[in-house]
């Protein structure tokens, strides 16, 4: 009896136990070619933390891309950006694997996707099929390697996932990615956090002088300050078959010895990884396009890659005390930087105080801010904010200068503006942008009810009501009238709205739908005639484009084909 109950009690709990241990041989590589990465788990994106690894695929596309474990596809998701054509397949250990920005699928895949793709008259589309439907081995290739979506050049994005979904990093399931050399520091810059702080009689951030060491490691030029302080630093990794810069692995610092602070970029959740704005220095970052890691935790920064930090990573400085910093950057396959900063505790003199510029806006980051002011209204919801702010706000005519670009947005803000003003028709060609670098206007997603235009944005800036008149251009790239395609591929037409953009495009031949790609990269829209959906040998190609405020161009030509 004691041995039943034992066993009863031991195996669940040794079932969890097992499941929480990670499988270090269960994943194979998903490629068959030697792994150089042109992006590491964890590193620091715009908005976000990379999710994966991004595998080169040597300069190509049509890499054959192999199932990295045995499961079934469990989920597949075209579109035009972000990750373009994606796979994701579910493994026995609980896991799933991602692979995405493919050129194609398999053709047991491809079949799946089209006939959907076909009968929801739609390229993009998401699809969840049954673990019955779509089985695979490890080692059988499910796709091939592309540069769909928003990727910047042909490679394979690859993902592991635990059970709830949480991208974690893939080196540590034993996918190998050859690196002998140290992580590289770019720069340190020391942080003034109380209002009686400073670093070297400043409260301003301050970059500190690096000096390399005999030994590989490096020192700062010696700093004196008091008071509640923390570091950041700009750093990043290279592999060896790469000249990327890549993301580190964990950063940690000492205190004369203690630990105090550490992240480590083993896993995350999507919900918490716009949180990176709060993490860097973001203001640096736009000024500058550079990040600095800040090695302190701020107040509304719950990011789950921190751990044994003390008093959230700060460091208090006292009167007369001396302190050695030490800096920790480590990458997964253990190479290792370190910077020491020697600190000497001295109390403030002449303080040189970074100004603070008041407005008359007032923005508490816990409470919800509501702006208005001629025809524009803004609502900022509670939490949209990371910190308290002095908000520059104004509005000339239909413009609106709302802040400025250096401060962080966590949620979205509403910016409404009355077009009461406009008749019908001239309320059908505008649209809310917001001006970009070049003062060029970006269309922001319009919601158009009666006199009242919104739209929702995680962006600061200044926006504007703006006219778009013009439809979109087509372009054709291999059609022509009456001319014979018999050898063609592919029937190719390029697309472009250069005012609100591009929101919708319907191509069909002989009536019929065809399901062209589009690549919004380049313009291109794409119709694959192995799709065979023509049997005559005069066809009639008809293609509607729309943009995002409803003006609608049509080309429509008449081609020949031997069937």
């Amino acid at each position: 009896m004691r041995t039943l109950i034992f066993l009863l009690v031991f195996i669940p709990y040794w079932s969890v136990f097992s499941q929480s241990k990670i499988p270090v041989n269960d994943f194979k590589n998903p490629l068959d070619i030697s792994l150089v990465l042109s992006g590491t788990f964890g590193e620091l994106r715009s908005n976000h933390f990379h999710s994966g690894l991004d595998i080169k695929t040597q300069q190509r596309q049509g890499l054959k891309v192999y199932a990295s474990a045995t499961g079934y596809v469990s989920r597949i998701k075209i579109s035009h950006f972000g990750y373009g054509k994606a796979l994701y397949v579910k493994h026995p250990n609980g896991y799933t694997t991602v692979y995405a920005h493919l050129k194609k699928f398999s053709p047991e895949i491809e079949a799946y996707v089209k006939k959907r793709q076909y009968a929801k008259e739609s390229y993009e589309i998401e699809l969840f099929p049954k673990s019955s439907d779509l089985k695979v081995t490890q080692g059988t290739v499910i796709a091939y390697s592309g540069n769909s979506g928003g990727s910047g050049g042909p490679h394979l994005h690859f993902e592991i996932r635990d059970g709830a979904s949480r991208p974690m990093n893939p080196m540590q399931f034993g996918i190998d990615i050859k690196d002998t050399k140290k992580p590289i520091i770019g720069a340190i810059w020391g942080y003034s956090l109380s209002d009686s702080a400073h670093i070297n009689q400043n409260q301003k951030p301050q970059k500190l002088r690096l000096i390399p060491q005999k030994d590989g490691t490096y020192k700062t030029a010696p700093i004196k300050a008091c008071g509640r302080i923390g570091f950041g630093i700009v750093t990043s990794d290279q592999q060896d078959l790469a000249y990327n810069k890549n993301g580190i692995y964990t950063i940690t610092t000492d205190i004369n010895g203690e630990k105090n602070f550490e992240l480590n970029m083993k896993r995350f959740s999507f919900s918490e990884t716009r949180y990176i704005n709060r993490m860097i220095d973001y203001s640096f970052f736009k000024r500058y396009k550079s990040r600095i890691t800040k090695l302190f935790v701020q107040e509304n920064n719950p990011l789950s890659i921190y751990s044994n930090t003390v008093d959230d990573g700060i460091i208090t400085v006292a009167d007369s005390l001396s302190y050695t910093i030490c800096v920790t950057v480590k990458d997964y396959k253990g190479n290792t930087t370190l910077v020491k900063i020697p600190i000497q505790g001295e109390s403030p003199k002449n303080l040189i105080k970074e100004k603070v510029e008041k407005t008359n806006y007032w923005a508490r980051a816990d409470q919800n801010f509501v702006y208005n002011e001629g025809i524009v209204d803004v609502f900022i919801p509670k939490g949209s904010l990371y910190d308290n702010e002095y908000l520059n706000i104004s509005t000339t005519g239909e413009t609106l200068k709302l802040h400025n670009n250096r401060t962080p947005l966590h949620k979205n803000i509403t910016i409404a503006f009355d077009v009461s003003k406009y008749s019908a028709k001239h309320k059908k060609q505008l649209y809310i942008a917001r001006l970009g670098f070049k003062k060029e206007p970006l269309y922001s997603k319009t919601k158009k009810r009666a006199n009242r235009f919104t739209t929702h944005t995680r962006n600061f800036g200044t926006y504007s009501l703006f006219v778009d008149s013009i439809p979109p251009i087509i372009k054709p790239i291999n059609v022509t009238p009456k001319k014979w395609m018999s050898k063609s591929k592919t029937l190719k037409v390029k697309i472009d709205d250069s005012d609100s953009g591009i929101k919708s495009y319907r191509a069909t031949i002989n009536g019929k739908f065809i399901l062209m790609e589009y690549d919004y990269k380049t313009g291109l829209l794409v119709y694959d005639f192995n799709d065979k959906i023509i049997a005559e040998s005069e066809n009639n190609f008809k293609l509607i484009v729309l943009d995002n405020v409803g003006n609608n161009s049509t080309f429509e030509t008449t081609f020949f084909r031997k069937q």
